[in-house]
């Protein structure tokens, strides 16, 4: 499943904290703020696909991610790997390296990474 862009603004900010209350959440937005029942209906449709979760305290919930950030993440990665750049990392390796503008210090860093994966194969 995948979230909207408004889902993944609010995921994001979940992500950030860890834990947060409706309170918590609309205090992260910008200006102007979103009305409180629209973030109930983001949060209820985010648990509906099994992104949030929350638990109960009276009347307040306390609200969780369910899914890491970095999983989120790497999903959507290698979707962009396989509909883009036709399964092959390289070709993404290529396009990322030259219409990034990286600077020389990253694309060493990028090496540096890279060399210590192949140590460990």
């Amino acid at each position: 499943m995948q979230l909207t862009n408004a889902e993944e603004q609010l995921m994001q900010i979940l992500w950030k904290k860890e834990r947060a209350f409706m309170k918590d959440l609309i205090d992260a937005h910008e200006a102007p703020k979103p009305a409180t029942t629209t973030v109930a209906t983001l949060l209820k449709r985010m648990q509906d696909k099994n992104f949030v979760d929350y638990i109960q305290y009276g009347r307040s919930r306390e609200y969780f991610p369910l899914v890491k950030k970095k999983d989120y993440f790497s999903k959507h990665v290698n979707k962009l790997i396989k509909n883009f750049f036709n399964d092959s990392a390289s070709q993404f390796a290529s396009f990322f390296t030259e219409e990034t503008n990286l600077s020389k210090k990253e694309l060493q860093e990028l090496r540096t990474i890279i060399d210590s994966e192949l140590k460990k194969k």
